[in-house]
């Protein structure tokens, strides 16, 4: 007999939101912290429609005691009549069948975030119970879903209300049998995309509530009457604009709509974000090309016809013209075409015209209508032209020539490892000669190379790219990396896919760390993205008893470990000072060693926010580090100084 006979009888038909259940992964990304939190954002986007279509002026999220939320809105409020293809109420047919909804071009919605129509169904699948309240007609009608989705009655009328009262409201709470990692939510994260929200729809007031605190609720409220130029108001913050007024144009064309603001400061990265329909279309697309492609063609025109730029072949990159740039992109459009399931990057190629004529027509009229900040920033650029000149020269001088040249410049050497396989390479950036020294006799030379660093590395974040190639620190990092950096870097190249940064635990440590991280995130930002890069996680404690050596991570492992011990076992505690003083087998066994040290992941979760917290802390402005160090001091626990 066949065992693996593979018969009509295989194949299974997943009904309804059995589906969803099964494969949660497909419709909100995964089942951890992140595929929680897009639970809110289905939500929220169908008030955010309401919004767009020009019928919600308030909606209000809160976080309920017992981590389940509430999503309210003033807007139209859900049809509750009935569906003639499925025989269910409106109410139940959005909330029970897969795409279903008033997106797919009924009318309801001339432009809409959410596309799919799986949003409120999806939501409705994932949670232990999910009600429904729409007030419409002096009428407040119900219904409550429980068990992944299932009906407990039909829609009812439950109350009255004010005769002109609107809206909707949907409460649920995630199934922990889905969410196993987490049902719990973090206020930081909603803050951000509420916020964000608010900034994209001027004049769409957003509040968040967080009711799990018993002493104190916590309570904001978003609402920016000037949208994006707030948004760019907010990002540049603390970057020193060099010019004073945010410039803002507006257009559209066949119901597509177009807005962009944009500031230039003194930094020499850009920072631009694309958005459709509030969608962060952070792979950019027909929206951001068309801005980018005007932004280069006007100011070069401009700087010809003034005589800035001295030779007449000269011209500005994109890149020259981007330097220091901060700028948000939005589209509003009725048809958008997203490239991919993640909705990261925008296809209508119709789009990219109408974007460059809006951009085109305001931002020549603004230069010539203010000649002092158009000199000011064509001088940015043309100085952002010279830098990568010459950053292109030292580029020069640190490729790679054939395999790899390990010889760093400071002297020391790469300790290279014997695997050409990036998949299982990985590469510790180490402080410190000495540390250094013990990671090398203490490696796994098949598959772990070492790259010992020289004190403090350059501070990138107030530093011009031809200025950071001159570090010698930063010359070895570009040769063993591989990538190349700037307009030549290509993730493709990386030679090792952990890149795990190895410092003190203490404060010298992590400043090291931080520098890397600004490094890393200015210049070979998809590195992180990707999830290549590591931070090792090296012991604070040991603690010895009898022949039993044990170590900790911190002083909270170390307490309880010790709790274990019996009252009258003899210990001795000692507080590991630096990765130098370890020797090889020590080093080896408590950070390098795959089987038992602790790695760290870097992450990007939300680029904006990154944005803002490295120019913060690394910045130029010291008043914004102050107020960081104040605001966090209390989450601080024996400061090593």
């Amino acid at each position: 007999m066949n065992n693996n006979e593979y018969s009509d009888s295989d194949i299974q038909v997943l009904e309804g939101l059995e589906a969803v259940r099964k494969r949660p992964g497909m419709y909100i990304g995964s089942t951890g912290e992140r595929g929680l939190h897009h639970l809110v954002w289905e939500i929220v986007d169908n008030s955010v429609d309401e919004a767009l279509a020009g019928y919600c002026d308030d909606i209000i999220v809160t976080i309920e005691k017992d981590n389940s939320i509430t999503v309210k809105d003033d807007g139209r409020g859900m049809p509750t009549g009935n569906n003639e293809k499925t025989g269910l109420s409106t109410i139940e047919t959005i909330f029970t069948v897969l795409h279903a909804g008033g997106k797919f071009g009924g009318g309801g919605y001339k432009v809409s975030g959410g596309l799919h129509g799986v949003g409120a169904s999806v939501v409705n699948a994932l949670s232990s119970w999910l009600e429904v309240y729409v007030y419409h007609d002096s009428k407040v009608y119900y219904q409550r879903f429980e068990n992944g989705g299932n009906p407990v009655e039909k829609l009812k009328v439950i109350d009255s209300c004010e005769e002109n009262r609107t809206g909707t409201t949907v409460k649920f709470k995630p199934d922990p049998e889905i969410f196993t990692e987490t049902t719990e939510y973090k206020y930081e994260i909603l803050h951000k995309r509420l916020q964000e929200l608010a900034f994209l729809n001027k004049g769409l007031r957003i509040i968040l509530n967080d009711d799990r605190n018993d002493s104190e609720d916590t309570s904001e409220e978003f609402l920016y009457n000037g949208g994006i130029i707030e948004y760019v108001k907010m990002l540049n913050e603390n970057k020193n604009p060099i010019h004073s007024d945010i410039i803002y144009f507006e257009g559209s064309k066949n119901d597509i709509s177009i807005e962009v603001a944009l500031q230039y400061n003194n930094s020499y990265v850009p920072s631009i974000y694309s958005f459709t329909n509030n969608i962060n279309t952070y792979e950019g697309g027909t929206h951001e090309d068309g801005v980018k492609r005007s932004l280069s063609k006007v100011l070069n025109n401009y700087a010809r016809n003034q005589k800035l730029l001295k030779d007449k072949d000269e011209s500005l990159t994109g890149e020259d013209v981007r330097s220091g740039l901060t700028m948000i992109v939005s589209c509003k459009h009725p048809d958008p075409q997203f490239e991919g399931q993640t909705k990261t990057k925008l296809g209508n190629v119709e789009v990219r015209k109408i974007a460059d004529d809006v951009f085109s027509s305001g931002f020549e009229r603004f230069l010539l209508e203010n000649p002092s900040e158009a000199k000011i920033i064509c001088e940015h650029a043309i100085t952002a032209s010279r830098g990568r000149i010459a950053a292109k020269k030292a580029r020069e001088t640190v490729q790679r020539k054939g395999e790899i040249d390990s010889i760093t410049p400071n002297g020391s050497k790469l300790e290279d490892c014997s695997s050409k396989d990036p998949k299982i390479s990985e590469i510790f950036i180490v402080e410190g000669d000495s540390a250094g020294g013990s990671a090398k006799k203490g490696r796994d030379s098949m598959t772990q190379a070492i790259l010992p660093l020289r004190g403090k590395i350059l501070n990138v974040e107030k530093t011009r790219l031809d200025k950071a190639l001159s570090n010698n620190e930063i010359k070895s990092i570009i040769a063993a990396f591989g990538t190349g950096i700037g307009e030549e870097f290509d993730i493709s190249k990386l030679r090792y896919h952990k890149i795990i940064i190895m410092t003190d635990a203490d404060v010298d440590g992590s400043h090291i760390r931080v520098l890397l991280l600004t490094l890393f995130f200015r210049f070979f930002r998809p590195i992180i993205e990707e999830g290549h890069v590591y931070a090792a996680q090296p012991p604070l404690f040991r603690i010895t008893h009898g022949k039993t050596r044990k170590y900790v991570l911190d002083a909270k492992a170390r307490d309880e470990y010790l709790a274990t011990l019996a009252p009258n076992v003899k210990r001795e505690i000692v507080r590991m000072k630096g990765l130098g003083e370890m020797d090889a087998d020590e080093l080896c066994d408590t950070t390098m060693d795959i089987n038992h040290r602790v790695l760290k992941k870097i992450s990007i979760e939300d680029a904006m926010a990154a944005d803002q917290l490295f120019n913060q802390l690394m910045g130029e402005e010291v008043e914004p580090r102050r107020k960081f160090i104040e605001e966090n001091a209390k989450f601080v626990e024996n400061l090593d100084i």
